[in-house]
């Protein structure tokens, strides 16, 4: 099964925007907290998507999702909760781009700093 059909049957609606808010593209991606090793995770805040102290997720979306497009400062948004895109990188399959990972952050406004290193 191709990773972007999977996506569209088990993921959660995610939107791209620029550093100005401007709507980027859409698709349907997964949003997952990260779990540490030795059970750290255990003591985090409970959230709708599950548990995660330190506010960092995992994010998979298909190709059309391309996180370079939404330059510095773009961010992720589940239509609920607004995600800086800390690091991403394309996966390939052959010489297709199979899907996108990414390393998001939950996105507090003017107190993240004014910068993405990764793009």
């Amino acid at each position: 099964m191709k990773a972007a059909k999977t996506l569209h049957k088990y993921g959660r609606k995610a939107f791209l925007f620029d550093n100005k808010g401007n709507l980027i593209c859409e698709s349907r991606c997964l949003i997952q907290p990260l779990r540490y090793k030795n059970k750290l995770y255990l003591e985090g805040i409970p959230t709708d998507i599950g548990t995660n102290e330190a506010g960092c997720y995992l994010f998979l979306a298909p190709p059309e999702f391309d996180l370079g497009s939404a330059g510095r400062n773009g961010y992720v948004s589940d239509g609920e909760n607004d995600y800086h895109i800390d690091r991403y990188e394309k996966i390939y399959l052959k010489n297709k781009v199979y899907f996108i990972w990414a390393i998001i952050r939950a996105r507090i406004p003017d107190t993240y700093p004014a910068y993405n290193h990764f793009i």
